[in-house]
């Protein structure tokens, strides 16, 4: 998925989200937007935070800090989450082509997908019950290819 929004910008709206929520922009606070803007994937906080101690030794930083961190990107749409439960969250740059998930239960993989056929039934429904989307999150759970061969 490609991304549509520039570093910079992303990294403005950062600085005036600390300031309206009158947090300090810090070092580490934009390290943890930039690992995530640059590194595609899904990420865990303590995966996170391992990316940083061993890219970035000298920095020193607090599991707390980028549990906070993602907190309030998440409620200002810049990065998203999904939920596993009580194994926790997987975060991923929020500010990207809308697409859904195809989660493993076994090995935890993710596999980002669009299809414009659901996306269409979507607001069919919606339609149907008189209904204002304004956004959705759509998370098929089972089995990947590669685990169901393990079997």
């Amino acid at each position: 998925m490609s991304i549509t929004i520039s570093y910079n910008d992303v990294l403005q709206n950062f600085k005036k989200l600390l300031k309206q929520n009158n947090l300090k922009y810090t070092a580490q606070r934009e390290l943890i937007l930039n690992i995530i803007y640059k590194n595609h994937g899904h990420f865990t906080p303590e995966d996170i935070y391992n990316l940083i101690k061993e890219n970035y030794p000298d920095i020193k930083i607090g599991i707390a800090t980028i549990y906070r961190t993602l907190t309030l990107l998440e409620d200002a749409n810049i990065v998203s989450s999904i939920s596993f439960g009580t194994q926790g969250k997987k975060y991923e740059f929020g500010l990207k082509e809308h697409h859904d998930h195809l989660v493993c239960l076994e090995c935890g993989g993710i596999e980002e997908f669009f299809d414009e056929t659901i996306e269409k039934q979507q607001e069919i429904i919606a339609k149907k019950f008189n209904f204002k989307m304004t956004n959705h999150v759509m998370k098929i759970t089972g089995i990947c290819e590669s685990c169901q061969k393990k079997k």
